[in-house]
C-alpha cells in the first residue's frame, strides 16, 4: 500500500489528515514544519506528499522548490481560498493538483487516487495502449500518460482535475457536457461536493490558455446546461 507524507504546522489537520488516510489503508508519515519534513522525504521517500503551503521554518513552496531539484516526488498542496496566485506559481514550480480547504474528506481521498494513479509505473503493454491514447483536437494535443497538454506548440500545465474535465470535454467535440457529467469524469467515482465546483474548473482552465492564446475560446458554456467543446 502507498505511503503518504504529511506536512502542516497545524497538529489537528495533521491528525485528521492521517486518521482519513490510514483508515483507507494508506501508510502515513507526518511532518509539522517544512524543514524537518525535507530532511524526512529524503531519507524515507514516500509515493506521495501532502503539504501546506503556509508553514514555519520553511513554507510549502520552497519545500517543493527543493523536492523538484532531487526528485519527481508527486505532491498535492493544501491551500486557503484566498491563495490563487500561490497555486498558480505551485503549478510551475511543479505541484501536481491542489485541495482547497476547508475540503470534504471523499474529495482527499479521490484526489490521492488520482494522483497516484498517474504516477504509478506503467509495464510496456500499457505504455503502447497509452501511446494510442493520446489525444488531438485542432491546436489542442493532450497525452493522458504524460499528463502533458499543448497548445499551439505552447505547454499548458494543468491539474490532475482540469486535465481530466478538459479530456472530457474534448473527446467529444460539440457534444454538451453537464456539471455532473464533467464531475464523473473528473473525479472517477463519486464525489459529493457542490457541482459548481465544475465552473471554477472552467474558469481556471481558461484563463490558463488565453495566458498562451488570447483568442482561445473553443470551451463554451451553455447556460443552465453545461460546457462542450466548439467543433
Amino acid at each position: 500500500m502507498p505511503t503518504i507524507a504529511l506536512v502542516d504546522d497545524d497538529r489537528n489537520i495533521l491528525t485528521s489528515l492521517r486518521m482519513v488516510l490510514e483508515a483507507e489503508g494508506y501508510k502515513t508519515q507526518t511532518y509539522n514544519d517544512g524543514a524537518s519534513a525535507l530532511d524526512g522525504l529524503s531519507e524515507n521517500p514516500p509515493d506521495l506528499a501532502i503539504l501546506d503551503i503556509k508553514m514555519p521554518r520553511m513554507d510549502g513552496m520552497e519545500l517543493l522548490r527543493r523536492l523538484r531539484q532531487r526528485s519527481e516526488l508527486p505532491v498535492i498542496f493544501l491551500t486557503s481560498k484566498d491563495e490563487e496566485i500561490d497555486e498558480l506559481f505551485g503549478l510551475k514550480m511543479g505541484a501536481d493538483d491542489f485541495i482547497r480547504k476547508p475540503f470534504p474528506q471523499r474529495l482527499l481521498v479521490e484526489r490521492v487516487k488520482a494522483v497516484l494513479r498517474r504516477a504509478a509505473p506503467r509495464d510496456s503493454a500499457t505504455l503502447a495502449e497509452d501511446k494510442s491514447k493520446v489525444l488531438e483536437r485542432g491546436k489542442l494535443r493532450m497525452d493522458p500518460e504524460r499528463h502533458t497538454c499543448v497548445w499551439d506548440d505552447h505547454p499548458v500545465t494543468l491539474t490532475v482535475t482540469e486535465f481530466l474535465i478538459l479530456q472530457s470535454l474534448a473527446q467529444r467535440p460539440g457534444v454538451v457536457k453537464s456539471r455532473d457529467a464533467l464531475m464523473d469524469a473528473a473525479y472517477d467515482d463519486q464525489v459529493y461536493v457542490d457541482d459548481r465546483t465544475i465552473d471554477s474548473h472552467i474558469k481556471r482552465l481558461r484563463k490558463k490558455f488565453k495566458a498562451v492564446d488570447t483568442d482561445f475560446d473553443v470551451i463554451e458554456t451553455l447556460y443552465g446546461v453545461g460546457y462542450r467543446f466548439k467543433e
